[in-house]
C-alpha cells in the first residue's frame, strides 16, 4: 500500500511539472496567435491550404510563441510577485526554477526554428524568430518598465503569426499580410489598455508604466477609441486590397462597429466592469473576423470550383 501510495505521489508531482511548464508558455496567448494564423494561411492559398502545411505551421508557431513567452516570465518574474493576476505563475510559486525555465525556453525556440525551416520555410523560421527576439529584447527588456507605448509598439511581436502564415503558403510577402499585421498591431492597444484599466492597481504597485498607470482614465479611453477607429479603416482597407467578398466586408463593418460602440461606450460611462466588456469582446472580435476572412475565401473559392 506504501508503494503504491508513494507511487501516486510521484505521478501526481509529475503532473504538476508538466502543467507547470505548460503554464510558462502562456497557452491562452498562444490559442489567440493560433486564430490570426490559420486564417491567414487561407486567404493566402485563395481556398485551403494544405493540411499538414497548416498543422507544421501551427506546431513550430506554438513552440516559437511558447518559448518566447516562456523568456517573458523569467524576465518578469520580480513583478510577477507585486501583481495579484501573475503571483501565481510557476516560477513565483517556485515550481520551475529561473535555470529550469531559460533551458525550456530556449529548446522550444531551437525546436521551433527548425521545424518550420525543415517543414515549412527558411523564411516563416526567420519571422518566427525575430518576433520572439523583438518581444523578449524590445518590449520585456526595454519597453515594458520604461515607457507609456510599451505594448503599442511591443504589439508588434503578437502581429508577426500573420506574416509567418502568409510565408508558410506563399514563401514570400506581400502588400495584404502587411495589412493584417497592421490590424492585429493597432487592435493590441486597446484589447490589452482595456485588461490595463481593471488590473491599473497591480501595475501601479509594480511601476510598470502601462497607459492606464499614468495617464488619466479619460485620456486612456481616447486613446482606446482613436486605436478602434484605425483597427476598423484597417480591417476595411484589407478587403480592398486582398479582393475579399462581401461575406467578410460585410462582417468587417457589423464586427467594427460593434467594437467602436463598446470603446465609445467606456469613454462615456468608465469603469472597469466596462472596461473589461470591451477586453472580452476584443478577442470576441478577432475571432469572428479572421473567422470570416476564412469562410469569405472559402465559399469563394468554392463558387470558383462548383
Amino acid at each position: 500500500m506504501l508503494g503504491a501510495r508513494q507511487h501516486a505521489a510521484t505521478r501526481t508531482r509529475r503532473r504538476s511539472v508538466v502543467g507547470a511548464y505548460v503554464a510558462l508558455t502562456k497557452p491562452r496567448i498562444i490559442e489567440l496567435l493560433l486564430v490570426t494564423t490559420v486564417p491567414t494561411m487561407i486567404v493566402a492559398a485563395n481556398g485551403w491550404p494544405s493540411g499538414w502545411l497548416v498543422l507544421a505551421t501551427l506546431f513550430g508557431g506554438s513552440l516559437a510563441a511558447g518559448g518566447a513567452n516562456a523568456i517573458n516570465m523569467v524576465v518578469d518574474r520580480d513583478i510577477d510577485r507585486l501583481m495579484r493576476r501573475t503571483m501565481g505563475r510557476p516560477l513565483v510559486t517556485g515550481e520551475v526554477s529561473p535555470q529550469g525555465a531559460v533551458m525550456f525556453a530556449v529548446a522550444l525556440e531551437v525546436v521551433a526554428f527548425v521545424e518550420l525551416w525543415l517543414a515549412v520555410n527558411l523564411l516563416s523560421a526567420a519571422l518566427a524568430l525575430a518576433a520572439m527576439l523583438f518581444y523578449v529584447f524590445v518590449y520585456t527588456l526595454w519597453l515594458k518598465r520604461t515607457s507609456t507605448q510599451n505594448i503599442v509598439i511591443g504589439g508588434a511581436a503578437g502581429a508577426v503569426p500573420t506574416l509567418v502564415g502568409w510565408a508558410a503558403v506563399t514563401g514570400h510577402l506581400a502588400l495584404a499580410p502587411v495589412v493584417l499585421f497592421a490590424v492585429i498591431f493597432l487592435w493590441t492597444p486597446p484589447h490589452f489598455w482595456a485588461l490595463a484599466m481593471r488590473y491599473r492597481e497591480d501595475y501601479a504597485a509594480a511601476h510598470v508604466p502601462m497607459l492606464p498607470v499614468v495617464a488619466s482614465f479619460e485620456r486612456t479611453a481616447r486613446q482606446i477609441v482613436v486605436y478602434t477607429v484605425a483597427v476598423y479603416m484597417a480591417t476595411l482597407a484589407f478587403g480592398g486590397v486582398a479582393k475579399m467578398g462581401p461575406l467578410y466586408m460585410a462582417s468587417a463593418v457589423v464586427l467594427g462597429a460593434v467594437f467602436l460602440s463598446y470603446a465609445l461606450r467606456l469613454q462615456r460611462d468608465g469603469g472597469a466592469a466596462r472596461a473589461m466588456r470591451l477586453f472580452s469582446w476584443s478577442i470576441t472580435y478577432v475571432t469572428l473576423l479572421f473567422g470570416a476572412m476564412a469562410a469569405d475565401t472559402v465559399l469563394r473559392a468554392a463558387l470558383r470550383h462548383g
